[in-house]
């Protein structure tokens, strides 16, 4: 994998890079749909590509290895061939189940042990089996092992699981670098900066990632219960600490707002379900602000969703017609949302992307952040 920075904003920490990968090129900032079990909720890889222009989609690695199975992915070929996308893929490693899965997972040094949310049979998850699991799964980007740690979280726990996990990265380096890929394109590795909301130790773990010397690398544990300001202070802390030259990529972030003011801080890339997952309960995130089409007032509403995003679904589709899909369960109502607003996620950035290009991106920002928080 090839990062190269093509444009940084003169006012703000801002970039445009291109990472280029074997399965194709992602133009950063990026936001990445996820697709935890193979599949992003309720939308074709048709859309993903025509409508939506995703460059890279998620996959998980917990949850595809309880479903389909590491067996069924390498018959296929890897996930690639098993869901027919042709374009980057990266895979969490699991490391955000150690925090979301806490009553029913024990960590040791050794890794973490857990119990199957399907049919609660025990799964261990180490730093090597995670690897090896990562490569039959065939993502293009793979994530080390970690842990995720709640907010709050006590100094001293935040300590002892950052150390932890930078321990748990060597190992997963030292067998990643002793692995070959299995379906003949190549993958990369990247490390998590962990340490909780703590300025040291998030120092700390950004100088240790750093070391690695990988082509890119994560920033974790955030985005979980914290306040935004926080979030932003640990991301300005460990933005100027990673390298220049490599990806950066924030973990589970967010809404329109915090991709905005992260990728002011120097973020590349980011992925959250929260497109998707508001979408299914009626809520739009659109060019104007935010809409939560349940309500009453858009039931004579004929207008297209969003006319000035574009893409045949947002221009196509009125809002009375979704909101009464919405209101009658109906399955398009999810499709149509959750492509709507995945078609926002992916203009949003590249709308970031062409205004750091231009030199002005902190002012569109200033007003763009202040517009799409808006309720309508």
């Amino acid at each position: 994998m090839q990062f190269n920075l093509v444009a940084t904003d003169p006012q703000s920490k801002a970039r445009a890079g291109v990472v280029q990968t074997d399965h194709g090129a992602i133009e950063t900032p990026i936001f990445m749909p996820v697709g935890t079990a193979g599949t992003v909720k309720a939308v074709h890889q048709r859309e993903l590509k025509e409508d939506i222009k995703a460059e890279i989609i998620l996959g998980n690695t917990y949850h595809l290895y309880l479903r389909p199975g590491l067996d069924i992915l390498e018959q296929a070929g890897g996930l690639h061939k098993f869901n027919g996308w042709d374009r980057p893929i990266l895979t969490d490693s699991g490391g955000y189940q150690v925090f979301s899965l806490a009553g029913t997972r024990k960590i040791k040094e050794e890794g973490v042990k857990f119990k199957s949310h399907i049919d609660g049979s025990t799964l261990n998850f180490t730093p090597e089996n995670v690897m090896d699991t990562q490569r039959t799964i065939g993502a293009d980007i793979i994530m080390a092992f970690d842990e995720c740690t709640p907010y709050p979280c006590d100094y001293t726990y935040a300590k002892q699981s950052m150390e932890r996990t930078h321990r748990w990265l060597q190992r997963c380096v030292d067998r990643f670098d002793s692995t070959e890929p299995k379906y003949g394109y190549n993958q990369t590795l990247f490390p998590i900066v962990q340490g909780s909301t703590y300025k040291d130790l998030r120092i700390q773990s950004a100088e240790t990632i750093a070391s690695f010397g990988r082509e890119g690398n994560a920033i974790g544990g955030l985005s979980v219960g914290e306040p935004a300001e926080m979030m932003y202070e640990m991301t300005e802390v460990v933005c100027d600490i990673l390298p220049k030259d490599k990806p950066r990529y924030l973990m589970g972030v967010g809404t329109p707002a915090n991709i905005l003011e992260n990728i002011a801080l120097g973020v590349d890339m980011f992925d959250c379900v929260l497109p998707t997952r508001n979408a299914r309960n009626g809520m739009l995130f659109t060019t104007q602000g935010i809409v939560n089409i349940k309500n009453k007032k858009w039931a004579d509403d004929f207008s297209p969703i969003d006319a000035e995003l574009g893409g045949y679904v947002s221009t196509f589709y009125t809002k009375a017609y979704l909101r009464h899909l919405i209101h009658s369960t109906e399955y398009l109502a999810g499709q149509i949302a959750s492509v709507h607003n995945l078609t926002f996620f992916l203009w949003l950035v590249k709308q970031a992307r062409q205004q750091i290009l231009n030199g002005t991106f902190r002012d569109w920002k200033d007003m763009m952040v202040k517009k799409l928080m808006t309720r309508l």
